[in-house]
């Protein structure tokens, strides 16, 4: 049997190799950490290759993610679907082993990794969902859910401000089954960091709550896994194991320095290396007793089997917990939700309320119906009304909620709701003001990346938030999310667009969506049964005069109601105008040629977009003839029908800008 030292060179051989083949990638930190990773995967890691997606799995997530390799070759290694062919393509194109785990690229890859300090919160994330589908399932004598999250970090994730916000959230919902482990080996790309990184690690995170487990030496063995086996101990608070290791572990002239960090060794290094480790063997080539030794897939096969024989005896048991859980885990809808009523409902009603308001009752219908919802805000929910009639809290002595109270933390509330969505049982929604999405902006990136069902509940969406000023009254807000990629973003008109937004980010399971609300009341818009159904499609003529259109106004929001009484006005003067409502850009750009140009036919060139955000994106849809009363500078701190009228948000303003447009 090889000895642990062996197991972990192997690591550290494919690693150097795959790094020095591709010409570019970052051997230091899988060199550093093999040794952890060797007794963490050897060990205690509760997984099956064969099975990448058992629900009852460890989750294993790499924050420190530019040591991807050491990833790659740990899924290699014990048995999962990547291959040695797939070692030799790191960082090529349509490689699975990307230069950053790349989630749904290769199996037992948990989430997608790279921007520091958010892989760290996706591991909170998971540990928290964790904790609350056992809460939620979990019987006396049954016990089905119950994994750990094991997540590894290093300088740069310590130093990113994520850190701080989720490191505190996990310490006070007591997440005992989060074990995360340091890779303090001191150096970062600059080079040695205490010259701007001397924090005391070990006591930041005591006050934080955590359980820690200080100067391990991460190249030995037995404190490594005495260290895991304490942090195991203590399941009332997570831990973190600061681990001592050398940078480059093997490479004798470059390890403990910058040089090892982020560009390949060398090929004099590499052999270096060899001859250091006492590895003989030919790049990329593993002795079978080496296999042998890694191989996880008999004993990860038996784990879930038992796991399996549980679960039996839980649905025989429990069946209808049984059922409910496997629907969720599936993502699967209610056979009996009714979401599409929601929005005939909202028609009959005919209330003019704030679309936050609408959002509200939107929550109260759907909720009793999706106990998957896992919703919270940035410490607004008085504000963002996303703390519906059913919710309950989830606190450290009781997690069997369904709401979180995030703090004001906006970026690690993105980025926990991304781990969460990864984990599985729940579908995650998170609310704070526009203005404050920049927070969160990158976690929602990788989200839209990831293609994760997140649901985010983004209110105050205008200058019509009035006199808090410009800087809370978002601006360019709007367009950053409709620029994202498979984001899906909603701004919609009445009540009866968003109980249309939410029934479409229910439904949506390919990525995130963005609803974005109001703080002042928005009149309703009668319709036809065609118009409700042509809601869905993003875009929709809401109103129309007989004929072919002489101009088309297009708004969403707030502003659909200015444009609906200019379209009244100027239909007295005697102008064949046509009103499109278009709540999802995205959407509508996904419609065939044929509906968008019914919508907007490519004849009519008069056009103008109305929208109390950035005026620039609107061009796409007006042209070079068109016009577009939108904003050009950040807002003032007034009431919101002041700063409507000083801006040009009037009827009357529409009016003359259409006049001048038709001559």
């Amino acid at each position: 049997m090889p000895s642990r030292f062996e197991l972990a060179n192997a690591i550290r051989a494919l690693s150097m190799d795959a790094v020095q083949k591709a010409k570019s990638g970052h051997p230091g930190a899988p060199m550093g950490m093999a040794d952890i990773a060797e007794v963490l995967w050897n060990d205690f890691l509760k997984h099956n290759p064969s099975d990448p997606n058992w629900a009852d799995r460890d989750r294993f997530v790499l924050s420190n993610g530019h040591g991807s390799m050491l990833l790659y070759s740990l899924l290699h290694l014990t048995g999962y679907e990547v291959s040695l062919e797939h070692l030799q393509s790191f960082r090529q194109l349509h490689s699975p082993t990307a230069g950053h785990p790349e989630y749904g690229y290769a199996p037992g890859i948990e989430t997608t990794t790279g921007p520091l300090g958010q892989g760290l919160a996706n591991a909170v994330g998971m540990a928290l969902a964790e904790k609350t589908l056992a809460a939620q399932f979990n019987r006396p004598g049954h016990t089905i859910i119950d994994h750990t999250t094991w997540c590894f970090v290093g300088d740069g994730c310590l130093m990113e401000g994520i850190s701080h916000e989720v490191a505190s959230l996990a310490g006070t919902q007591e997440l005992g089954k989060l074990v995360v482990f340091y890779d303090d080996n001191g150096i970062s790309i600059d080079g040695e960091v205490e010259g701007w990184f001397t924090d005391d690690t070990a006591k930041r995170f005591d006050a934080y709550g955590w359980h820690v487990v200080s100067n391990v030496d991460g190249h030995n063995p037995n404190e490594i896994k005495a260290a895991i086996e304490l942090a195991k101990s203590h399941d009332d608070k997570p831990s973190l194991i600061i681990c001592k290791t050398v940078i480059g572990f093997g490479a004798p002239n470059k390890q403990g320095k910058e040089d090892a960090h982020g560009a390949p060794l060398g090929e004099d290094e590499v052999a270096a290396a060899r001859k250091e480790l006492d590895w003989p063997h030919a790049p990329f080539h593993i002795p079978e007793p080496i296999y042998s030794g890694w191989d996880a897939r008999t004993k990860g096969k038996a784990r879930q089997d038992e796991w399996k024989s549980r679960f039996e005896r839980y649905s025989a048991a429990f069946p209808e917990q049984a059922r409910e859980l496997k629907r969720r885990l599936k993502r699967q809808l209610p056979a009996e939700i009714t979401s599409e009523a929601l929005i005939e409902k909202a028609q009959e009603k005919g209330e003019s309320i704030a679309s936050r308001k609408a959002s509200f009752a939107a929550l109260n219908a759907l909720g009793p119906q999706m106990p998957e919802l896992l919703g919270g805000s940035a410490d607004l929910a008085p504000s963002n009304l996303t703390f519906w009639d059913g919710a309950k809290a989830i606190t450290p002595q009781d997690a069997s909620g369904n709401y979180l109270h995030y703090g004001v933390r906006e970026f690690g509330m993105g980025a926990i709701m991304n781990g969460i969505a990864l984990h599985g049982g729940f579908v995650p929604y998170g609310a704070t003001f526009l203005i404050f999405m920049e927070y969160m902006r990158n976690s929602l990136r990788m989200a839209a990346l990831m293609g994760q069902q997140v649901i985010y509940v983004f209110t105050h969406d205008s200058i019509g938030l009035g006199e808090d000023g410009p800087t809370h009254q978002p601006v360019e807000q709007l367009t950053s999310l409709r620029t994202t990629p498979n984001l899906c973003t909603w701004r919609p008109c009445d009540a009866v667009e968003t109980a249309a937004s939410w029934d479409a980010a229910i439904k949506r399971h390919s990525g995130p969506t963005a609803l974005v609300l109001s703080r002042q009341n928005l009149p309703h818009q009668a319709r036809t049964k065609e118009q409700l159904a042509n809601i869905q499609r993003g875009a929709y003529v809401l109103k129309d005069s007989s004929g072919t259109p002489a101009l088309i106004l297009i708004a969403t929001g707030s502003e659909v109601s200015l444009a609906m009484e200019a379209a009244a006005e100027l239909e007295a003067q005697g102008k064949a105008v046509r009103v499109v409502s278009m709540p999802s850009a995205y959407r509508f750009n996904g419609q065939s040629a044929d509906y968008r140009e019914s919508v907007l036919p490519p004849s009519v060139t008069k056009r103008i977009a109305i929208e109390a955000g950035h005026a620039d994106y609107w061009y796409k849809y007006v042209g070079l003839e068109g016009r577009v009363i939108g904003m050009t500078t950040y807002g003032e701190s007034a009431p919101a029908g002041d700063l409507f009228k000083h801006f040009g948000f009037t009827v009357e303003n529409i009016v003359t800008q259409a006049n001048e447009l038709l001559g």
